[in-house]
Parts: structure tokens; C-alpha cells; sequence
């Protein structure tokens, strides 16, 4: 993969990819930014969401889940010293739709973070991450309401 980012004065960058697509990058007014893009640890967030986000859509469509609303949250911490790494992270999923069936969230999100998600496998082997679940019912008049939540916890592997 490549990707590449090109100056556009001050600390503002626009980043681009194989994709074609591009994207602004900037820093805090405070560190001499304009505050008019994204910041870098900010598309590693993201990044990481929208990896695991695609994995678990795709697995649940494919058990014909019927999915009206779906998005995935990733809440970080920081170290508070330079280089100021992620040091934890949740992921949240928050699906919703009609009759879903918590057996099939809990498999896609095992799926996504066991066998298909680079971006969970890669982070997750330098800071710990957290799933969580939460599974909304969609009624006829559009209101919402919880019917399951918990957290995903990764079997153990054996010790030998």
C-alpha cells in the first residue's frame, strides 16, 4: 500500500492513498495549526473503527440480519507524555435493527477481532481493547430502544 501526504503550509497536509481519495490533515491552533483537518492519531481512531465497522456489517448481513442503523464508536486514551501513544482502547458496536440476534453480533465481532481485522490485530498486540455490544430494537414508529448489551471477551488460549 501506498500512501502520502503533500505540505500546504503551516501544519496542514493533504493525505492521499492507492484509493485516489484524499483527505485533509492539520494540527491544534495551539501547536501552530489552523485546526482545519484531521489530526493524524485521529485517523488511526477511525481507521481502526471502520476496519472492524466493515468485518462486522458484512458478517451480519451475510446471517440476514435485518439492520436499520449500525455504527461502531472507539474511545481512546493517551499517554500524557510525548510521543502521547494510545495506551487503551473500547470499541463500541451499536447495531440496531428488528429481532437481532445477539448470537450472531457476538460471532461477527468475534470474527472481526479473531481472524479478519488488521487494524484490531495490529493495535491490539500494544495496548489493550475492550468490545462492547449494544443491540437496539427499531420499532414501526422508528423509536428505539436497548434490548441487550455486554461485552465481547476473547476466549483464552490455552497454556502449555
Amino acid at each position: 500500500m501506498e500512501s502520502k501526504v503533500v505540505w500546504n503550509g503551516k501544519m496542514a497536509f493533504s493525505g492521499s492513498a492507492e484509493s485516489g481519495f484524499s483527505l485533509p490533515l492539520d494540527a491544534d491552533l495551539s501547536v501552530g495549526g489552523e485546526a482545519q483537518g484531521f489530526r493524524p492519531m485521529e485517523l488511526l481512531a477511525i481507521g481502526l473503527a471502520g476496519c472492524t465497522a466493515m468485518d462486522v456489517i458484512a458478517i451480519l448481513t451475510k446471517k440476514r440480519q435485518v439492520i436499520s442503523a449500525f455504527d461502531v464508536q472507539v474511545h481512546t486514551e493517551r499517554a500524557e507524555t510525548h510521543p502521547k501513544v494510545f495506551t487503551s482502547a473500547v470499541i463500541e458496536y451499536h447495531v440496531c435493527g428488528q429481532s437481532v440476534d445477539e448470537a450472531a453480533v457476538l460471532r461477527a465481532i468475534e470474527l472481526s477481532t479473531t481472524a479478519y481485522c488488521p487494524a484490531q490485530a495490529m493495535l491490539g498486540q500494544i495496548m489493550p481493547i475492550e468490545l462492547k455490544y449494544y443491540i437496539f430494537e427499531e420499532a414501526l414508529d422508528g423509536q428505539r430502544s436497548l434490548v441487550k448489551s455486554g461485552a465481547f471477551h476473547q476466549p483464552q488460549k490455552a497454556q502449555i
